[in-house]
Parts: structure tokens; C-alpha cells; sequence
């Protein structure tokens, strides 16, 4: 083809049920050639004269232009014209302009199903009873489901070419007392667990305490921004936009987002979507100013929990941990060097995974083999393609080119493989007293135990065979802020008791690990004055009950209080607890 030829090449993609409309998409094309010579008036002219045949008849446009990271410099002039081409579409008709430059983005940008946006909410954003501003409301983002795999017969004859394939399920309830008596639905009734009991409640009892607020969305104050906690956050988004068709209401958003910008603030909503709704969703609404002269300015609509949704976990903080536990400055700067290695949004280069260009795999893994198993009945399942990789697995390339950022941390810190376990499943049983397997008992029971502690299952009591595991388990715990305090009580009754019931020393070792494991716990959550003070405590009892033996014990071992430098918490200084030495005192009299 000559240099100075140009040509208009029009790609659609018509499916079967569109075969019929063929004849109109033909002469379509023809009167866009048609009504402007392509050589006719200058590059925009052409550009209007296709905007506005389009727009004639309801025809859009969405390119998506793959842009290769190594580009030659004389290809550079054309591309930046095609782009300014490319852009005048948007300008002028309905129009949407995507540039990749990987595979996977290519990959999100080829969408090949398109969801029609449907409003949630339409109606008035009530800020007074006398301050209404008509607002239309859509879903942002929604989770893309699984799809559900429904059950087939193949018991239909195969020459019913109208059978449904479709599998019914019936479900019968029956009497406890007669196995062989139906009990119909107008004598059955729900029941609710209430404690150790069960509560009956009727469907008309059911339907009275529902919630039957009235459809509507009020505002009920402003906060800072800042009040609003990004990890609040659930569920969808949603956007609320200003009725298309009520210019008032467009001013009225406008002007409600440009001032809650200006002053950083965020609106508190109650929304009632509508009408019968069981619930109520309070949420956040933060403005979305426009940059863009043709988009105007709306709000995105997070919804915020109740008290009954948040799930406090309580963490020492990272500054209150001794030195020793800290990262030195080599170690933090092999981790921000290993950090800024895996950025996803290095300058030179596209950002990668972006959500809007980033397919979510499993899906497309289902519906590709799908595809195959259509046309395939037999086909196996395909290995997961490269593209996907890219998604669930690290950039190959990128670790190879950045192999000395790992060798440094791995050089920094200590590295463990860790291994998977199998979960145990099998309950402990009592143990056989007065048997010859009682040995044998013991190491399964306390295997079994290991296995349950290594596999998350809460503990909720110190035991016998593995206290130490017991009492890390328990301080680990963040379902309630006692279970620490408890923790620690059960330690440190375990150990008076080892003490107290000891025979010439044979317990000492025994109580010893469990006073490490106790001082350690307590240094982590930072209770130093607990251990101390148990400390103290314990030195007293054992001079009071002539178990001073145990205090020369823990002396030859160097147990000591906690100090201000492993927990700043503490009272006691770091003299204070090298000098505090468990010694013999003279025995009270």
C-alpha cells in the first residue's frame, strides 16, 4: 500500500442473534462513507462527520490500543497523532479511548460482557425536611459471583430434543416419634436457639419485630474526613449522581461536593433503598469532584458498621517492643529495598494489575474451559495460561532482575520454610488411668495436641501436657481483650502449684520454662508490672515456706524482673533488674 493512501477499516463484531440486522448495519457503514469524502476537509473535519453519524444513530466507540514498551523513535510523531485523533472521538460522541501494555491488561480491557448500569435508589437525598435534592443511585463496584452450576438428569430419552435436563428436589420433614408420618408445612414452625433452649417463633410472630423502615436516603451530620477510618469500609460502593433531567438537582450536588471538598468533610447517610427493606445502611458519602468539563461532580457512598460488625484486635504497638526485637538499620533497609522492589507502579513503566484492566482468574479459567468444554465434551483441564500467571504468581522476570534485593534480605533475616500440616481432627479422650498404655497415651494425646495448636483451634484452659503451647495460644488470642488477663492468672497458678508440689526439686525445671514462657508473654503484650509483681510474690512465698532452694534455682539460671528497656511499661530500671538477683535470705522469724 502507497504511503500516502489512507484508509477507514471498520471491525464489527456481529453475533448470530444480530444476523438478522446485517442489512441495517450495511447501510449504516455505507451512509457514514457516504455523507463525507474521507479525503475531504482536514483530519477533525473528518473526525466530526464520523462523531455525528454515529451519534445519529446510537453507535459508540471503544478502542483499546496496545502500546508496546520499546518503541522505535521514529514511530513516535505518528503515534502521538493517532492518540490526538483517537481522543477527539471522546469529545464529540460516545466514545471510550483504553491503552495497555501488557497482555494482562488486554486481557481485562477485552471485555466481552457488558453490564447495563441499573439505579439502586432513586429519589430524594434528604439534608432537612425542607432542603430535598433529587438524586439517582448506582453500584460503583459489585463482587462478580461465582456462577452456580446447576444439577442435570440425563435419564431423558436422547431423541426428546425438549427435555430440560432439569433435577427437582423435594424435601419431606417427619415426626420424631413416627419415622413414617409426614408433618405438613401448615404444623411445622421455626425454632431459634436461645441459650440451652430453643424458641419457637411464628411466622406471623416473624414478620411482626421485622424492621419495616420507610424507603429513603437522609443525611444525618458531617465529620472530618479524617474520622473516617479507611478499614471501615464494607460491602460495595456506590456512586449517587445528580437526576440527569433536573438541572437544579445537577447544581445543588455540585455545589454540596465542591464545599465538603473544600472544607474536607464527609456527609453520615441513613438509606432505606427501598420500600420493605428488612435493614438499615448507614454509610459515609464523600464528594467526587469532576476534573472533566463534560462529567459532572457526584458522591461515592461507602457503607460504615455498627458496633455488632467491628472486630477489635488488640496489638502491642511496635515502638513499645525492647531493641532487641526491633529491625537495626541494615535489616529495615534490605526490607524497604525488597519492598520498593515489588512495586506494581514503577515510573518507567505501566502500572500493573490495575482493577479495571486486571481479569479476575478464576473466572476466566472457568469460563475458558467452559468454552472448551463445549466445543470439547472430552477435553481435559488445560494448564493455567501464562496471562494468569501474571496475576496469581510474582513477575519472573521482575525476581530475576531483582535477585539482589532478596539475597540481601534473605542475608538479614532468618528465613524458614514452613512446612504444611496435616489437620487433626481427633478428639482428645480421657486418659486410661491405671493402664499399661498409659506411656503410650501420653506422647499421642500430646502429638494430638500439637497437631491441634499448629492448626489455629482455640484454647480456652492451660492444661497438663502442653501449658507452654496453652498459654501462647491463649495470650495470641484477640476474640476478647481477657483472655490475656486470664492467661497469665492460669500461669501463674500452674506454677505455684508445680512449686508447692514439689519433692526435693523434682518440679523446679518444670516451673522454670513456665516462668520464661510467662516473663516472655508478658513482655510481648506489655503487662511487665504483672510479672514482676509475681515475681516479688513468689520469692516471698518460697522464703515463707522453706522452698528457698527454688529461689537459689532461679538465681543460678538469671532469671530477673522485667526493665524498662525490654518493656517500656515497666518501673524498673535496667540496674535495677541485672542486680535483682533471686537470692537465700535469712528465713523470717
Amino acid at each position: 500500500m502507497a504511503r500516502n493512501k489512507e484508509a477507514l477499516v471498520l471491525l464489527l463484531d456481529v453475533g448470530p442473534s444480530m444476523h438478522h440486522l446485517l442489512p441495517e448495519v450495511e447501510k449504516i457503514c455505507s451512509m457514514i462513507v457516504q455523507k463525507k469524502d474521507p479525503y475531504e476537509g482536514s483530519k477533525e473535519d473528518q473526525v466530526n462527520a464520523i462523531a455525528q453519524q454515529m451519534t445519529s444513530h446510537g453507535m459508540k466507540l471503544e478502542s483499546v490500543v496496545v502500546r508496546e514498551s520499546v518503541v522505535l523513535d521514529e514511530n513516535v510523531s505518528v503515534m502521538e497523532e493517532n492518540d490526538r485523533i483517537l481522543n477527539l472521538f471522546p469529545k464529540r460522541t460516545c466514545a471510550k479511548m483504553v491503552f495497555v501494555e501488557s497482555s494482562t491488561s488486554l486481557l481485562g480491557a477485552l471485555k466481552t460482557r457488558s453490564i447495563s448500569p441499573v439505579t439502586i435508589f432513586r429519589g430524594d437525598l434528604e439534608i432537612s425536611p425542607k432542603l430535598k435534592i433529587k438524586v439517582w443511585v448506582y453500584k460503583k463496584t459489585s463482587e462478580e459471583k461465582f456462577p452456580t452450576l446447576k444439577k442435570y438428569s440425563d435419564k431423558a430419552p436422547s431423541t426428546d430434543k425438549f427435555a430440560s435436563h432439569e433435577v427437582k428436589v423435594d424435601f419431606e420433614y417427619k415426626s420424631v416419634e413416627d419415622a413414617n408420618k409426614v408433618v405438613p408445612p401448615e404444623q411445622r414452625i421455626k425454632g431459634y436457639q436461645y441459650g440451652p433452649q430453643v424458641v419457637p417463633i411464628s411466622a406471623d410472630e416473624w414478620d411482626a419485630v421485622k424492621f419495616k423502615p420507610e424507603k429513603s436516603v437522609k443525611v444525618l451530620g458531617f465529620t472530618d474526613s479524617s474520622n473516617i477510618m479507611r478499614h471501615h469500609y464494607m460491602k460495595d460502593v456506590n456512586i449517587f449522581i445528580a437526576d440527569p433531567g433536573d438541572q437544579n438537582a445537577i447544581l445543588a450536588v455540585s455545589a454540596l461536593a465542591r464545599a465538603m471538598k473544600e472544607m474536607h468533610k464527609v456527609a453520615i447517610l441513613r438509606c432505606v433503598w427501598r420500600q420493605g427493606q428488612g435493614n438499615v445502611v448507614v454509610g459515609a458519602l464523600t464528594p467526587n469532584v469532576s476534573d472533566n468539563d463534560h462529567v459532572p461532580d457526584s458522591f461515592y457512598f461507602n457503607v460504615l458498621p455498627f458496633a455488632e460488625d467491628v472486630r477489635e484486635f488488640q496489638f502491642p504497638s511496635f515502638s513499645n517492643l525492647p531493641a532487641s526485637l526491633l529491625p537495626d538499620e541494615e535489616q529495615q533497609e534490605a526490607a524497604d529495598n525488597f519492598v520498593k522492589m515489588l512495586d506494581l507502579a514503577p515510573s518507567d513503566k505501566e502500572e500493573m494489575l490495575q482493577p479495571d484492566f486486571t481479569p479476575n482468574p478464576v473466572l476466566e479459567r472457568f469460563y475458558n474451559y467452559l468454552e472448551l468444554k463445549s466445543k470439547h465434551p472430552d477435553a481435559a483441564v488445560p494448564p493455567l495460561d501464562k496471562t494468569l500467571k501474571r496475576i496469581t504468581e510474582p513477575d519472573p522476570e521482575l525476581l530475576a532482575k531483582k535477585k539482589s534485593a532478596i539475597d540481601s534480605l534473605l542475608r538479614h533475616f532468618e528465613v524458614k520454610q514452613n512446612p504444611k500440616l496435616k489437620k487433626s481432627m481427633k478428639r482428645m479422650r480421657e486418659k486410661p488411668s491405671g493402664s499399661d498404655e498409659e506411656d503410650n497415651y501420653r506422647r499421642i494425646t500430646s502429638k494430638n495436641k500439637v497437631d491441634l495448636i499448629e492448626n489455629g483451634v482455640k484454647v480456652e484452659k492451660i492444661g497438663e501436657l502442653t501449658p507452654v503451647q496453652d498459654f501462647e495460644l491463649m495470650m495470641s488470642r484477640r476474640d476478647n481483650p481477657e483472655w490475656i488477663n486470664r492467661a497469665i492468672t492460669e500461669m501463674k497458678n500452674k506454677i505455684h502449684d508445680l512449686i508447692e508440689d514439689s519433692i526435693e526439686g523434682d518440679n523446679y525445671p518444670k516451673a522454670l520454662d513456665l516462668l520464661v514462657a510467662l516473663r516472655k508473654g508478658c513482655i510481648l503484650e506489655q503487662e511487665p508490672k504483672q510479672f514482676n509483681d509475681f515475681l516479688h510474690q513468689l520469692c516471698k512465698f518460697c522464703l515463707e515456706h522453706d522452698l528457698r532452694s527454688f529461689c537459689d534455682f532461679l538465681a543460678s539460671k538469671g532469671i530477673t524482673l522485667i526493665s524498662k528497656t525490654e518493656a517500656v511499661d515497666s518501673d524498673v530500671t535496667e540496674e535495677e533488674a541485672r542486680n535483682y538477683l533471686v537470692k537465700r535470705e535469712a528465713k523470717p522469724e
